[in-house]
């Protein structure tokens, strides 16, 4: 059990009240509140809620969706600790993966057809929310090939909602030697030159080392490092520069011109409002607290 603890601070008499986490009273009030709010919770859009299987597989995804960078999303609730939940939920995968025309035509009829186009089945996830984990349940996502994230939940008062990812594990996305790493840097990245190779794998290993449980997913037009959700995308260079976008308000920001740029409400490839110049080995040392807090932010 998480050993997070929530306190209420009172600046007029200088006072702190625990407020006690509890579990939800049953498991649909935890679907109904991630379901309404998918996209700011876990970086999903929203697509079904108990999604029928057929009658050959004879069950109900709890709910359906795409991540930030078109992966399909199925999400398993558990009002407390349930042993079944990674093993019904493994098996909604399997399901998922041989009829994805028909998941398809559910994207196309939702979010459109350019999404429904996007589709990544290189990578689709399983996420469990469950009130606890057991270390067997930490032990088994670790020994799968698919992407597996756990996501303890906590309810704190009658408003406040807690979700702590106990394990998250990316199947063939995570990448943990790091000479596989910039084998796999420089392959994935179209490089004008030295100098640009040596800086994508500087950038790879400062996002990648940021803590445990990072999977990279690759598209054509980026490189996403994702925890629960996005928190940096590496956009192929250009000729003197790397661009990182972060989940960092610009706002928050003392924006540097030439390093530093707020780009929300600008199109740009991956996710992200902040844009980050990278031109040397200096300006990722530069970048490392902006990487933390996008890290931390995810």
């Amino acid at each position: 059990m998480s050993g997070l603890k929530l306190f209420r601070t009172d600046t007029t008499n200088s006072d702190v009240t625990e407020v006690a986490p509890h579990l939800a009273e049953v498991e649909a009030d935890v679907q109904r509140l991630v379901e309404e709010h998918m996209e700011a919770l876990l970086g999903v859009r929203f697509l079904a809620s108990e999604y029928g299987t057929g009658p050959v597989h004879g069950g109900r995804i709890d709910s359906l969706g795409l991540d930030e960078n078109g992966s399909p999303v199925i999400v398993e609730y558990k009002r407390g600790v349930d042993a079944g939940v990674i093993n019904q939920g493994l098996f909604y995968l399997a399901w998922l993966m041989d009829h994805r025309a028909e998941f398809e035509h559910l994207v196309r009829g939702r979010l459109g057809v350019m999404a429904a186009s996007q589709v990544l089945w290189s990578g689709p996830r399983l996420v469990c929310i469950a009130g606890d984990f057991t270390r067997y349940d930490v032990h088994a996502v670790r020994e799968h090939r698919r992407s597996i994230d756990l996501v303890r939940y906590r309810l704190f008062g009658s408003d406040l909602l807690g979700l702590e990812t106990v394990a998250s594990v990316g199947g063939g996305i995570q990448v943990a030697r790091r000479g596989r790493r910039r084998a796999t840097a420089r392959a994935a990245v179209d490089v004008q030159g030295g100098a640009m190779v040596e800086l994508a794998d500087a950038v790879d290993e400062a996002l990648l080392g940021l803590g445990d449980g990072v999977n990279r997913v690759e598209r054509k037009q980026y490189r996403a490092y994702q925890r629960l959700r996005n928190f940096a995308c590496l956009c192929p260079p250009q000729r003197t520069k790397l661009l990182v976008y972060l989940k960092v308000d610009p706002k928050d920001v003392d924006l540097v011109p030439g390093f530093t740029r707020d780009v929300s409400g600008l199109g740009h490839h991956g996710t992200g409002d902040l844009e980050v110049q990278l031109r040397t080995p200096r300006d990722v040392a530069r970048a490392q607290d902006l990487f933390r807090a996008s890290y931390a932010a995810a």
